[in-house]
């Protein structure tokens, strides 16, 4: 019997079922012994609600402004590296989606459609996310390219000057297995799945990496794609590499990847407008705070002076009203809807943000507040 999809954590097995293993890995695992990936599931789950009665709450208004534009929801789709191999075209099904709902997409820099591609898919601006590369000329280009397709905002990942180990994905073949074998191991995997196989690997061409095209030319296949990015990383950038891309982008820029309060008032102090507070999924240094951890302290030493977003570990509407109550603007959704994006395109994510919403406007009820803006740590039954 087949599943039918009636939750987030439903799409996860659904995209399971559907996936190659190396795919399906590369979305699901996080770094090392994936205890940040586990924290920030739990800490959010640990996280209670006052419920409240007697309030009128007959009409909610879940609207906001990010970063300059109205959405219909506090959310965001994150930027997922190589989204576009989870189904055909994947980032300009998502960015589509995202834009019939109503809520900000952001597409990833190493994502499988160029920019150009997701600004001809979808007439509304999008947002572009950024990683510091040693070679500044090519990184001065794809601003530039970001600002002709008329992304409206920056966001710069600030937590990657070196990749995390992710065994998950040395164990399914996505990294680690280098030249013909690594690729025999993955068309192996994906004979498995017919239904992506046809989808993705022969209907989904070309299967470049649209952005980092120009750089990688004709060897653009996964390995060369890792070996690349493996090499040109910067781990030499520092808060004036930030001011030199603050002074090259000329709209919003929102600074991701930050768990420190220190770090949020330096990123504010070189021009960002907004940060993220993320560990990036849990995918990079294991045995740090969850996002839902480090977000209060943060909140507290920056709130009101900046928009801070959050991500790591949403699953629902109710996941995404906790942060909001410990002091996010808006939330960032990955996983969330890269499981969805993967087992139904753009009918999943459309699915994806109606439960979001659905979700909120119970939690929202049941805690007696009516906007956004009453969602505040005085709706938390505790607060340690």
């Amino acid at each position: 019997m087949a599943l039918k999809a009636a939750s987030i954590s439903d799409y996860r097995e659904l995209a399971r079922r559907r996936l190659p293993r190396f795919l399906f890995e590369y979305v699901d695992g996080g770094s090392y012994d994936e205890e940040t990936l586990r924290r920030n599931r739990q800490d959010l789950r640990d996280i209670a609600l006052r419920q409240r009665v007697l309030c009128n709450v007959s009409e909610l208004d879940l609207s906001v402004t990010l970063l300059g534009h109205k959405s219909r929801l506090p959310v965001a789709l994150a930027p997922i590296g190589l989204s576009g191999m989870l189904v055909r075209r994947g980032e300009v099904q998502a960015a589509r989606a995202a834009r019939d709902f109503g809520v900000p997409y952001t597409l990833s820099t190493v994502s499988a459609c160029s920019i150009e591609e997701v600004s001809r898919g979808t007439p509304e601006p999008y947002w572009f996310q950024l990683y510091m590369i040693r070679d500044r000329g090519f990184m001065r280009d794809l601003i530039a390219r970001a600002q002709v397709a008329r992304c409206s905002a920056l966001l710069f990942t600030v937590d990657m000057p070196v990749a995390g180990s992710r065994y998950r994905d040395y164990r399914s073949g996505l990294a680690g297995a280098a030249g013909a074998a690594g690729t025999l191991r993955r068309i192996g995997q994906a004979m498995l799945r017919p239904d992506w196989a046809w989808d993705v690997g022969v209907m989904g061409r070309p299967h470049q990496l649209g952005n980092v095209a120009p750089v990688l030319g004709r060897s653009s296949g996964l390995n060369d794609f890792f070996g690349w990015l493996g090499k040109n990383f910067d781990p030499s950038v520092t808060w004036r590499d930030l001011e030199w891309v603050r002074s090259e982008w000329k709209g919003p820029l929102v600074i991701k990847g930050v768990l420190d309060a220190e770090d949020a008032r330096a990123a504010i102090k070189t021009g960002a407008d907004g940060i993220v507070v993320s560990n990036h999924g849990g995918r990079q240094l294991d045995g740090v705070l969850s996002s839902a951890r480090a977000l209060p302290d943060i909140a507290q030493a920056v709130g009101g002076r900046t928009t801070i977003f959050a991500d790591g570990g949403v699953r629902s509407g109710l996941d995404v009203v906790r942060m909001l109550a410990l002091g996010a603007n808006g939330v960032l959704l990955g996983r969330a809807y890269a499981y969805a994006l993967a087992a139904r395109g753009h009918a999943g994510v459309a699915h994806i943000l109606q439960l979001i919403e659905a979700e909120m406007r119970v939690a929202m009820a049941l805690t007696g507040v009516t906007s956004i803006a009453a969602i505040t740590p005085d709706i938390l039954a505790r607060r340690d």
